[in-house]
């Protein structure tokens, strides 16, 4: 494993800890962190996290994170050793939500298939 592998997994456990159980923001709703990218150089890293809940919310999160900055580098340059703390860059992943949607779209064609009368309808459209 390289040296941007461990920490990049090391910034990701870290940045989830801080938000969990540092921040008392009221404005943060139930956020996972889903994964870090980190530049060659270590300088910039791009936290991407997922949140269930309305745009509202998401919004409000979003401004949460953004607000609590500073206090999240400086929880991880007295964590972990690093010459530059990175800049982190939030931003909201919507592949949990769009998996979702894929799934609910596979629930609703199995059940057409599975009523009578309609499965030789889409069996026939095929």
């Amino acid at each position: 494993m390289s040296r941007v592998e461990r920490v990049t997994q090391m910034l990701k456990e870290e940045v989830s800890s801080i938000i969990h159980d540092d921040l008392k923001d009221p404005r943060l709703g139930f956020v996972t962190v889903t994964r870090v990218e980190l530049t060659k150089n270590l300088r910039y890293a791009k936290v991407y996290y997922s949140i269930f809940g309305s745009n509202n919310e998401q919004k409000n999160t979003k401004k949460a994170l953004d607000h609590s900055l500073g206090f999240i580098r400086r929880e991880i340059a007295q964590r972990m050793t690093l010459r530059f703390v990175p800049e982190i860059i939030f931003r909201l992943d919507k592949s949990v939500e769009y998996s979702i949607q894929i799934q609910e779209a596979l629930d609703k064609i199995k059940e057409l298939t599975n009523e009578p009368g309609k499965s030789d309808k889409v069996r026939n459209k095929k």
